[in-house]
């Protein structure tokens, strides 16, 4: 549950009401813009085989991946993770973090993938990415793509992103859109799906920043999206069970820390996401070390939770919700792989946990929605751990008001239809908007044979 709602509520009312009423105009991107890139040869690249359904996910990963794209001063590395990091910059640029007011000059380069057409043209895309990013180092991430009606977008900032805070902060950037779509902090979405209109095919654009005159690069493992386009329901069909498993991961209540670090949005229910992020970190025995941790004051308890909070928060969203933020700070453990994406069932759900991987889910419910839960929220994250015998969701739900209560069994009908929906009504009769399946999924750079066929079998590998 977080208070930090304002934007992603705003995207799920309009996408609800496929209102339109975006204010037209160009997408602004205030700050640096990369070399323009949007002449660039289009190229099937290698491609995964889309799996059919309304969602799609693309990631470019490998060394022949990277070697595939358009590079102006990057250039892909080989070995065990293969990657992307700044060589030759191709140009310099001053940047005024609009967060602290500070301009500073910094050299980058660029890698724009080959264009990607989705297995279903798309209402919404959401990127994700794993990267390094040294003292002195950041990147930012962009979209173009062309429309079912053949006119283009827009270059679309995703993202400007580094895993520490001391050379610029993390952030989206706010008011962006073309009168056709919008990004609404992490989501590229189309204005008024019921027109018609979708995003046909894409390319990422990857802009990698270092200090001048320095040989310091930001490392790229993966970079890719997830595009879809999921039907209005308020109901969705149910899943027969297929599972009896419970994964153990470790239970950390978000509201042990009410009050805490004001900076990053003040703890309690703001923090569901971060809280749920280092819970699966932890999961797969990484954690952050004494040292990282020296900053946080040592009465409070769970200090990796303030940790992640730190590291995940989006100054311009004021908060720690940043889907794709998220999954770059689980990224930022040695030898992890972490996206966004979304499932369309519980038998997909129950196919990760059988292989051992826990995902964290977003959803949102007014309180009768969810027996058990004792409260209502226009969005929150939890982390789906097992299933009982009877089919029944088990989740660490961090909006519990001590580590010890965080475990929780919902009824499994309740639990996939708020998490899978997207219309509800909230408390007052208003159509608002449903997640329709988001997740977060987290693994090991190196996963065991079983996980890699599920992951695979979901288009994450």
């Amino acid at each position: 549950m977080t208070s930090s709602t304002p934007r992603r509520t705003v995207l799920a009312a309009a996408l609800a009401a496929a209102a339109g009423t975006a204010a037209a105009g160009p997408a602004t991107a205030a700050g640096p813009t990369a070399p323009d890139l949007s002449a660039a040869p289009a190229g099937a690249g290698r491609g995964h085989a889309p799996a059919p359904g309304p969602v799609d996910n693309r990631f470019w990963s490998s060394y022949t991946d990277w070697r595939c794209g358009t590079a102006a001063g990057t250039k892909a590395v080989a070995g065990h993770r293969p990657g992307l990091v700044l060589a030759t910059p191709a140009g310099r640029l001053d940047y005024t973090d609009p967060h602290t007011g500070l301009t500073s000059a910094w050299e980058y380069a660029s890698w724009t993938s080959p264009v990607h057409t989705p297995a279903v043209p798309a209402t919404e895309v959401i990127a994700s990415w794993n990267a390094a990013t040294p003292p002195g180092t950041w990147l930012q991430v962009e979209l173009s793509g062309t429309y079912s009606d053949a006119t283009a977008t827009p270059w679309y900032v995703l993202g400007r992103w580094a895993s520490g805070d001391d050379d610029v902060r993390r952030t989206s950037v706010d008011d962006q859109t073309d009168g056709k779509s919008t990004v609404w902090t992490d989501t590229f979405a189309i204005d008024d799906a019921a027109s018609g209109l979708r995003l046909r095919s894409y390319r990422l654009r990857l802009t990698l920043y270092r200090a001048p005159g320095s040989d310091l690069t930001p490392t790229v493992w993966r970079l890719g999206a997830m595009a879809s386009d999921i039907p209005d329901r308020f109901t969705v069909p149910a899943a027969e069970p297929g599972l009896a498993h419970e994964l153990d991961v470790p239970r950390y209540s978000q509201n042990i820390h009410v009050g805490q670090y004001p900076e990053y949005d003040n703890g309690g229910e703001a923090w569901c996401s971060p809280t749920s992020s280092q819970m699966i970190v932890e999961y797969w025995g990484r954690r952050p070390s004494a040292e990282q941790l020296a900053w946080v004051n040592p009465s409070f308890a769970d200090p990796q939770v303030c940790h992640a909070a730190r590291f995940t928060y989006d100054h311009q969203y004021q908060g720690c919700g940043n889907w794709p933020f998220n999954a770059a700070y689980a990224a930022t453990y040695p030898e992890m792989n972490a996206v966004v994406t979304r499932l369309s069932s519980l038998t997909e759900l129950e196919s990760l946990i059988r292989a051992g991987i826990p995902a964290i889910t977003s959803q949102s419910f007014r309180k009768e929605e969810l027996t058990g839960a004792g409260y209502g929220t226009s969005g929150h994250l939890m982390t789906v751990i097992g299933f009982t015998a009877d089919g029944d969701v088990i989740a660490n739900d961090p909006a519990s008001p001590d580590n010890e209560a965080v475990r929780r069994v919902y009824r499994r009908r309740e639990w996939e239809n708020i998490w899978l929906r997207t219309k509800r009504y909230d408390a007052n009769g208003k159509v608002r908007g449903g997640t329709g399946g988001v997740c977060y999924v987290y693994w090991p750079t190196e996963p065991a044979p079983t996980q890699h066929r599920v992951l695979r079998s979901l288009g994450l590998l």
